[in-house]
């Protein structure tokens, strides 16, 4: 042809290989992520046939990068993080710790420089949020508290392995080989690199906060008001890669970092849902590219030249790192099914070990091995985390049925689970049970207080039942349909139970334990769907509410109300 179509090529052969291998993975029962990552295998130059532009491919890499990460600060909230901030925070750290000590004993041991070993336990300790929450939310676990344990662990370790991004490249030279003969004066040099980059970065982040934060709402409004979707959706995805561009030219900060900061500037917008939505195709079709180009990267020699690294390196990741979540989250005093989930979770690495792969290779501080190492344990992990995930509850009533201990773990001594006898004294006649703190079970909470009625809360998050005993609210922490927490909500004095949380089959059982303990008390039930409130209604089990339909009833009151009104 005329001119050069290196770029259209590798797009076309990126994108076909990867919806085929993709749409493959997916019919296995696999994340498609194993699909993308084979597809830059094909086309890298490690394989034979058609080989992609592996310049320009990187250059994609880079933007599929900034909305990756700009997808993260878009949906990052705080509050989640708080809530379960108890659990995530020392655990995401400690567990970090353990996992990069693992992985940099193994580099050592195989020769490895100090930097490489410290970049390749830093790969092999963070896993992907992107493989976590497509697992979750096909078990239907995502809204589960074990699964907010779960996100709020990986959101804490994606925190930790930014701030790992923007110290890397000043602390290279300290890590190089090559520095070990260099000066007090140039340690003193290192020193000053490492301040003046954290100075840069809390500018920027001051920057974020002070401007940002007003500016990025007010830019999406404006344009919102135009009426144009795609005018919408180009500010959303300029915004983005405008950021991380100017982020790194202005400040030297990653644009990993400064895509991050522009999506959680975006959040604080009224159109934040909108823009996430907008935006997601193209997140999504940049980040195929990205784990595409990744894949480009891999040698898949390693797998028959270096089976025993391999190995090690799955071992680590699959039983190292579960081994510790676990570990930690009993210590804790967490039940063993919490500890599980947040181990299987765990148990696989995925964006951000390639991130830091690549930036390991490109400081020369990690060897080329050892990014195909991370990029073999994360296809093999990858691959293997679907069935650990469908074996997480048969294994969960093996060890229940067979172990003590295990029974012990799942029952833990919790003061949270036990009223205190002042509460029980004072408080709990014809008392209302609520299960669930979620948003809705906040507004109920709220309502019922300000009328007066005596309230015990059943909930399964400890922050959450912490809060509520602070200001003074009878609360009991564990699952209500285990009949030891209904019990302990003293359900047999109840007049009414509230079911605001939870699926058809665990409301099932509390109503079940209810009428038991107490055959003349009220249910009301929260129902996912009309579907589920028509079984629910069906056996008989209480009055169901449906989010939609009470909105429904609420507009048309509202209207009709109007109508009278406007008639009068």
């Amino acid at each position: 042809m005329p001119h050069d179509i290196s770029l259209i090529a590798t797009l076309a052969a990126g994108f076909g290989l990867a919806m085929v291998l993709g749409y493959g993975a997916a019919r296995l029962r696999l994340p498609p992520l194993v699909g993308y990552l084979l597809a830059g295998v094909a086309i890298g130059p490690f394989t034979p046939g058609f080989v992609g532009d592996l310049s320009l491919a990187g250059q994609l890499a880079e933007v599929g990068v900034m909305l990756l990460m700009f997808g993260v600060g878009l949906h990052f909230s705080m509050a989640d993080l708080m809530a379960v901030k108890r659990i995530a925070v020392p655990g995401a750290v400690v567990q970090i710790g353990v996992a990069t000590l693992l992985g940099f004993a193994l580099a050592q041991a195989w020769g490895w420089s100090v930097g490489g070993a410290l970049v390749f336990g830093l790969a092999l300790s963070v896993a992907s949020t992107v493989v976590l929450l497509r697992a979750l939310e096909d078990r239907g676990q995502l809204a589960t508290p074990n699964g907010s344990i779960a996100v709020g662990w990986l959101v804490v370790e994606d925190l930790v392995m930014v701030l790992v991004l923007v110290l890397l490249p000043p602390l290279a030279g300290l890590l190089d080989p090559a520095s070990h003969a260099a000066s007090a004066g140039a340690s003193s040099g290192l020193l000053l690199a490492v301040g003046l980059t954290l100075a840069k970065v809390g500018a920027f982040i001051a920057s974020m906060l002070l401007v940002g934060r007003w500016l990025f709402p007010r830019v999406l409004y404006a344009v919102a008001r135009t009426g144009s979707r795609e005018l919408f959706t180009l500010c959303v995805i300029a915004v983005a890669i405008s950021v991380a561009v100017g982020a790194a030219k202005l400040f030297d900060v990653s644009f990993a970092l400064g895509a991050f900061f522009a999506g959680m500037m975006m959040r604080e917008s009224q159109y934040s849902h909108r823009a996430a939505d907008e935006s997601l195709p193209l997140r999504d079709a940049f980040a195929v590219l990205f784990f595409v180009s990744v894949g480009m990267l891999f040698d898949p020699h390693v797998l028959v030249q270096e089976p025993l690294r391999v190995a090690a390196v799955v071992a680590v990741i699959l039983v190292g790192k579960t081994l510790a979540a676990v570990g930690l989250v009993l210590l804790l005093r967490y039940p063993l099914s919490t500890a599980l989930t947040v181990g299987v979770s765990l148990a696989q690495i995925g964006e951000f070990s390639f991130i830091l792969a690549s930036l390991g290779v490109g400081l020369k501080l990690l060897p080329a091995e050892g990014q195909s190492l991370i990029l073999a344990g994360a296809l093999i992990s990858i691959a293997l985390n679907t069935a650990l995930f469908a074996l997480l509850e048969p294994l969960h009533r093996w060890l229940l049925a067979r172990s003590a201990w295990a029974r012990r773990m799942e029952e833990r001594d919790d003061p949270l689970a036990v009223l205190p006898m002042d509460t029980t004294a004072q408080h709990l006649k014809d008392q209302v049970v609520l299960v669930g703190h979620g948003r809705v079970g906040t507004h109920v909470l709220r309502s019922l207080r300000a009328a007066g009625r005596p309230v015990v809360v059943a909930e399964q998050l400890r922050e959450a039942v912490e809060a509520l005993r602070a200001q003074g609210q009878a609360a009991v922490l564990g699952d209500a349909s285990d009949p030891a927490v209904l019990v302990q909500a003293h359900i047999a004095q109840a007049a009414l139970l509230i079911v605001a949380g939870g699926d058809s089959l665990q409301a099932r059982r509390m109503v079940e334990t209810a009428r038991t303990l107490n055959p003349g008390i009220r249910v009301l039930l929260r129902a996912a769907s009309e579907d589920e409130a028509a079984l629910l209604r069906q056996d008989g089990l209480g009055e169901v509410f449906v989010p939609e339909q009470s909105l429904a009833d609420q507009l048309s009151a509202a209207a009709l109300a109007g109508n009278a009104t406007h008639s009068a």
